[in-house]
């Protein structure tokens, strides 16, 4: 008689993925990035380059970085930062 049953294959860990900043530099959580242009937000709100963000947090999505600048929490594209 044989078995019915059928072991589950195993999965292949997904590959990392790696984000990096607008020179090639590679980001990882905690850095902290300088922006390289003034970036508008929403409302009359701009922020200037040059200026540093608390370490980052990267996430999935559309803006790969989550992180704070001024006090506010902001969503960034790897595209407009530099590793600080």
């Amino acid at each position: 008689m044989t078995c019915g049953h059928e072991w589950a294959r195993e999965e292949e860990p997904a590959a990392a993925r790696v984000v990096k900043d607008a020179h090639g530099n590679v980001l990882a959580d905690g850095d902290c990035v300088v922006l390289i242009k003034d970036l508008p937000l929403k409302g009359a709100q701009v922020l200037k380059g040059g200026t540093k963000t608390k370490p980052i947090r990267l996430v999935d999505g559309d803006h790969e970085i989550s992180c704070k600048i001024d006090g506010m929490a902001v969503g960034l594209k790897a595209c407009f930062v530099r590793k600080a």
